[in-house]
């Protein structure tokens, strides 16, 4: 017996370390100075829910730091990641050439962006690796000022750091760009005992990866994250010049996905890492931004998308939804009121609500807690039941907390990575929609099934209509 219970221990501790699949596999700190393949790197990275992208810091190369930085908060903030902070470093004295081509292709609206309060490279990195306990991969875009900072400087860098993915040349390194970018902090870097891969080019030729074939796979995509590249390839910028159709700084974030489509050269610590499967690389690409690098259901493999699974009053809503505001939505909406067992105006308000705090941090599901405001009392209670469903929180997980002592409000609070943000949704709607549901109540009564038929209806009026952009006010705390 004792013998069955000591396997029986071992079997459950086994496969509760693989009991996480929400969980992605690589964290990431991205360092860059601008470039236009930066802009496809992290892009990618971004677009991967396999990869939480918890911090970026810039650093002067192919565009001075302040320039980087509007570069990348603009890109952050066009894709709603507005919680993913920026660090600038401002240490590094290397006088960019702010190349004109990376210069001038906008990756977001720049307007009324500033570097001014930025937090400095040190002490962002620091806070990051304080506050998140999983090993980091740190990706290098860039020189290696930035990450021989921080090792020098921050103790737990070297602790923390699972390894660093230098886009560098790999075939010839010391004369490559970003090596020359701080001499000495590349010759150091180097030298150091923090595993270093070092990504480059297809064995120094000037392979064409962006054909016709794959810019057309990635307009077809019709994501946030296809979208841009596509924008970016036909812009004056990025369709006009060579350099924007090779595989170079993004290739890290092939790397990190699928590092058997590379040759790998080893010495010691420091790996140079060769693409070597173009074939292979560019289905890679689309499987990234296309955003199928890892499992995401648990039971299920897909929830179709097919109008035609849906009673007949909102298969003609499907496509419509799934367009304006992606497939996430649609899929939590579904699950949300199935589990809510009928549909329900504020339970899409919650799933709206949900979707749009994670996109705020650029998280996946069960990576942060909730303190919702909306009490116990239906109707606003039901936001509670759309919030679990899109973020994963739950009262099983321990990550939900539903408060009643205080006035009750459609809105929560949200914590991740030591930062707190509160989702309100705007007045004006939030009395409007209370009011249609007091009316038909006042009208038709609970136990009336036109009441019932009424809600839906207004449900799916809603879902249609309410873009998560623009409902809700955000406020940091």
């Amino acid at each position: 017996m004792k013998s069955f219970i000591l396997i029986l221990t071992g079997l459950l501790f086994a496969l509760n370390l693989s009991s996480h699949p929400w969980k992605p596999n690589h964290y990431v700190i991205i360092d860059t100075d601008g470039g236009i393949d930066d802009m496809k790197a992290i892009t990618m990275l971004l677009a991967s829910p396999d990869v939480r992208v918890l911090a970026i810091t810039v650093s002067p190369g192919a565009l001075s730091a302040e320039n980087a930085y509007i570069k990348v908060r603009s890109l952050l903030n066009s894709f709603y990641h507005e919680g993913i902070p920026v660090g600038i470093n401002r240490e590094d004295k290397f006088s960019s050439k702010n190349f004109p081509v990376a210069l001038q292709f906008k990756w977001g609206d720049e307007s009324g962006i500033k570097s001014d309060s930025a937090p400095g490279h040190l002490q962002l990195i620091g806070e990051i690796l304080s506050a998140e306990k999983t090993k980091i991969r740190f990706v290098c875009l860039a020189g290696m000022s930035t990450a021989g900072s921080a090792l020098r400087n921050i103790p737990e860098f070297s602790r923390q750091v699972r390894d660093i993915v230098w886009s560098a040349s790999a075939t010839n390194i010391t004369e490559g760009f970003n090596y020359n970018i701080d001499k000495n902090a590349s010759a150091k870097m180097l030298k150091q005992e923090i595993p270093l891969k070092i990504v480059g080019e297809f064995a120094g030729q000037k392979t064409v990866l962006y054909d016709n074939e794959l810019l057309n796979l990635i307009r077809d995509i019709g994501n946030i994250y296809s979208s841009r590249l596509s924008d970016f390839f036909a812009s004056d910028a990025g369709g006009n010049h060579m350099f924007s159709f090779m595989g170079t700084d993004e290739m890290t974030a092939v790397f990190i996905h699928y590092p058997e489509l590379f040759m790998n050269r080893t010495a010691q610590t420091v790996s140079d890492c060769i693409p070597s499967d173009t074939g292979g690389i560019k289905k890679s690409i689309i499987r990234i931004l296309k955003r199928e690098t890892v499992v995401q259901n648990q039971v299920i493999k897909v929830l179709p998308a097919d109008p035609s699974f849906y009673f007949d009053d909102i298969n003609n809503s499907v496509n419509e939804i799934i367009s304006r505001y992606g497939i996430d939505e649609w899929t939590s909406g579904v699950l949300a009121n199935e589990l809510h067992r009928h549909l329900g105006v504020f339970a899409i308000i919650g799933v709206k609500m949900g979707i749009r705090a994670r996109e705020y941090f650029n998280t996946g599901v069960d990576e942060f807690s909730v303190i919702s405001n909306a009490g116990s009392i239906p109707p606003l209670s039901c936001m509670n039941d759309g919030l679990q469903v899109s973020t994963g929180a739950t009262p099983g997980h321990g990550l939900l907390t539903v408060i009643n002592d205080v006035t009750l409000l459609p809105s929560a609070e949200f914590t991740y990575l030591n930062k707190r943000i509160r989702l309100t949704l705007k007045p004006d709607l939030a009395e409007k929609i209370s009011g249609e549901l007091k009316e038909i109540n006042y009208v038709y009564g609970l136990d009336s099934n036109i009441y019932w038929e009424l809600v839906r209806k207004n449900s799916i009026k809603y879902w249609k209509e309410l873009d998560r952009h623009e409902i809700f006010i955000i406020e940091e705390i």
